[in-house]
């Protein structure tokens, strides 16, 4: 059902329904491919950002992506269990991953150290392989989070060409990540692209022929392409999330739930826990099913607003666990009539940005924080489109 359907008509199920439109990743995955000569490699991390890992896995691939990137291996290995058989990275593992499987799946590994890269020459040498372990080595270029230190870097490149000489890994990789892509302006960005420029000549140094070399994300792929080398990760903006507001993108997700009761109240009636708001006048209240247990921001209470019978309707009270009040002042709703709690905004609905806005915070932990309560709906993806970038990687 799409949020402009969902409007007109009475909901037939039992509670909250997230629908998912993989046009939309279609879309998003070819306009952002567009702004690129480089590889995309279409990041589905977190549940494809909560919208379904194998789902828009499959839909980016189709659609201009070459490669897949994920944060586990557990999430890499789910893909494989789903069938995708494309190339897909894991950057951030323990040192007491599992490794093994994910070399026997052809899962590709970032190392951010020489202890990770050990490891993962251990697990090749446990079960030797005719194919070296992939690896991709990972510079910090100045987040002071994931990646090697600097300092490191020259000894981990150097260790890394020893396996790779030894037949145990191929380092077909050098990636980093800037911190302050969505503001070009950020001396940031020209201090982490100066760090990874170092990074690799001092990786070539060492012998290594990295064909893959990726710095940019969403943000820094629509506004720097300095940083795009031979690779970008796409990850929020397939999901219709543009961090630099430059871009026209479009979201993928509409979140609705039906009425389950509607009440008449008193001027001064207290709403919720804690009565934080009470009816200035006599008013009609309907009562959803949702509620931050399933991923509603409970910072957005008395911001906040669903479209409901055609019109935007503000939530009064606190967001409870399961639960939200809306009010409709003089107007009138029936039980089970559908309200749009996030759309694309075709409708007039609101929107995940908008939620985001309400709640302080970004749309990234909106999208991905919808519970498992919820019931999921995927709308069909577009047929493939034809591609030059659709070709293996090396």
């Amino acid at each position: 059902m799409s949020a402009l359907a969902a409007v007109a008509t009475r909901s037939t199920a039992t509670g909250p329904r997230l629908e998912v439109d993989l046009s939309a990743v279609a879309a998003n995955t070819r306009r952002l491919a567009s702004r690129t000569v480089a590889q995309v490699m279409a990041v589905v991390k977190a549940d494809g950002f909560g919208h379904g890992a194998a789902d828009v896995a499959r839909t980016a691939l189709a659609h201009g992506a070459t490669s897949l990137g994920v944060t586990s291996i557990d999430e890499a290995l789910a893909l494989r269990s789903e069938g995708v058989g494309a190339p897909v990275l894991s950057w951030l593992n323990p040192l007491g991953a599992a490794y093994d499987a994910a070399l026997a799946a052809r899962v590709e590994l970032a190392v951010p150290s020489r202890e990770h890269l050990d490891a993962v020459v251990r697990a090749q040498q446990a079960k030797p392989r005719r194919r070296s372990a992939r690896v991709h080595l990972h510079l910090d270029v100045g987040m002071s989070r994931d990646g090697a230190e600097p300092a490191a870097w020259p000894a981990l490149c150097r260790a890394a060409r020893r396996a790779e000489r030894a037949g145990l890994v191929r380092v077909v990789g050098v990636m980093g990540h800037l911190g302050c892509a969505d503001d070009p302006a950020d001396v940031c960005n020209v201090l982490g692209r100066r760090r990874f420029a170092r990074g690799v000549e001092t990786a070539r140094a060492a012998g290594l022929r990295p064909a893959q070399r990726h710095l940019a994300a969403t943000a820094a792929t629509l506004l720097d392409v300095r940083s795009h080398h031979t690779t970008v990760r796409l990850g929020a903006g397939l999901v219709g999330i543009d961090p630099t507001r430059t871009t026209p993108l479009r979201p993928a997700l509409t979140l609705t739930a039906p009425v389950v009761t509607v009440r008449r109240v008193r001027a001064g009636s207290g709403v919720g826990y804690s009565h934080t708001w009470t009816a200035p006048a006599a008013t009609n209240l309907a009562l959803l099913p949702l509620g931050y247990a399933d991923g509603v921001p409970r910072a957005a209470a008395g911001r906040a607003e669903v479209l409901l019978r055609g019109r935007r309707r503000p939530v009064v009270g606190r967001i409870s666990m399961d639960q939200l009040v809306v009010d409709l002042g003089e107007d009138h709703v029936d039980p089970g009539d559908v309200a749009v709690v996030f759309g694309p905004g075709d409708a007039g609905e609101p929107t995940v940005a908008e939620w985001a806005a309400w709640a302080g915070t970004i749309e990234h932990e909106v999208v991905t924080g919808i519970g498992s309560r919820v019931r999921r709906a995927t709308s069909p993806a577009p047929a493939p489109s034809p591609s030059p970038r659709l070709r293996s990687l090396p």
